[in-house]
């Protein structure tokens, strides 16, 4: 099982890997090595929280996601994503800005005449309005789980009051709302403030609409069908498809971090396409369906607690980084030990209810 799962990771790793020493020689084999340990340590939580949605979607569109979604977060968030900044921000074409990426002259007067920075540069500049989509997107996700009242609980000192103030309706939306203007005051440059409020509000705005158009399907699949929800039933159609939608910009929002801490490694799009891209997504992709096909959310009942929590301090980092620089590092540290934690309080659970059925009294009839 695990060989299978992992196989066509390990043999894209090694292909990758070969093709970035014919490109760059050592140096860039190493760099292709160190993206790929970044991207795979960033994004276990993302793998989590995928396993928790592809669990509620038929096998159909579980192939989907795992097939065409893996292209998307390969090709479309680690590649076009970068140079679509690039783009939209320094007003050049597609052919000038990818040519400037990989080979970025000494002096950018030839693409702007006014002396503007080069394309590292301008990718970071954009990182307030992407850190404020990516931090307002992942927080709607937690604040809407936190205020959840659900059975099993893991920070439970902590969780059951959230919940019960969840019973407010709409809170998510005030807190992550407060949330942004209290960024745009105090953590937005003055020339980035409208920016942010702008990229903030727009990644509550595209939470709210994908999540509503999914919950509203599935609603609707359940109401046409005869027994209601259940365990067995799983998103086709409509509900599936916008779960689909759900899952890329939550793959999107997760990656925010990845890109632009690349940068800080290499800025060439290539290395940065097959370390973050090929490498880190495709160990996502191999872990999420390993989460999925070995039932490891049921079994390690906090792991989903953990992700979310990782999430909530994902979203709050992404937040302080519109002013302050967060080191990677720190934020897959962080990720890693919300996941650990769940895991390991998990298995003492399962341990604390294998002791207590082996002391219940059997009955004799």
């Amino acid at each position: 099982m695990v060989t299978r799962i992992f196989g066509l990771s390990i043999v894209v790793t090694i292909v990758s890997l070969v093709v970035a020493f014919l490109y760059g020689g050592l140096t860039a084999l190493a760099l292709c090595a160190i993206l790929g340990i970044l991207e795979v340590s960033l994004s276990f939580d993302n793998a989590v929280i995928n396993a928790t949605i592809l669990n509620r979607m038929s096998e159909f569109w579980q192939r989907i996601f795992l097939t065409i979604g893996v292209v998307i977060a390969v090709f479309g968030m680690r590649l076009v994503f970068p140079l679509a900044i690039v783009w939209v921000t320094a007003g050049l074409d597609p052919v000038k800005a990818f040519d400037l990426a990989l080979n970025p002259p000494a002096d950018d007067a030839a693409y702007f005449p006014d002396g503007s920075p080069s394309y590292e540069t301008l990718l970071t500049d954009a990182h307030p309005s992407i850190a404020a989509f990516g931090g307002m997107f992942l927080a709607m996700l937690f604040l809407n789980f936190v205020f959840e009242e659900r059975e099993d609980t893991w920070l439970s000192w902590l969780e059951k009051p959230l919940a019960k103030a969840g019973k407010l309706d709409m809170l998510s939306v005030v807190i992550a709302g407060l949330g942004l203007v209290l960024a745009g005051e105090f953590l937005a440059a003055d020339d980035d403030r409208s920016t942010v409020l702008i990229s903030g509000l727009l990644g509550i705005i595209v939470y709210i609409a994908v999540d509503g158009l999914g919950s509203m399907f599935h609603t609707e699949e359940f109401e046409e069908g005869s027994s209601g929800p259940s365990e067995a039933v799983k998103a086709t159609g409509k509900a599936a498809f916008f779960l689909f939608l759900y899952l890329e910009v939550l793959d999107a929002s997760f990656s925010f971090d990845g890109v632009i801490g690349a940068f800080a490694i290499t800025s060439d799009p290539i290395i940065i396409a097959l370390g973050l891209g090929l490498i880190g997504a495709m160990f996502v992709r191999s872990i999420t369906v390993y989460l999925v096909r070995q039932g490891t959310l049921s079994e390690y009942r906090y792991l989903e607690h953990g992700a979310f929590w990782a999430i909530g301090a994902l979203a709050f980092i992404l937040i302080v980084s519109i002013k302050f620089h967060v080191p990677e590092l720190v934020t897959g540290l962080i990720g890693v030990a919300f996941i650990g934690a769940a895991f390991i309080t998990s298995i003492l659970a399962n341990r604390r209810d294998d002791a207590d059925s082996d002391k219940a009294p059997v009955s004799v009839s």
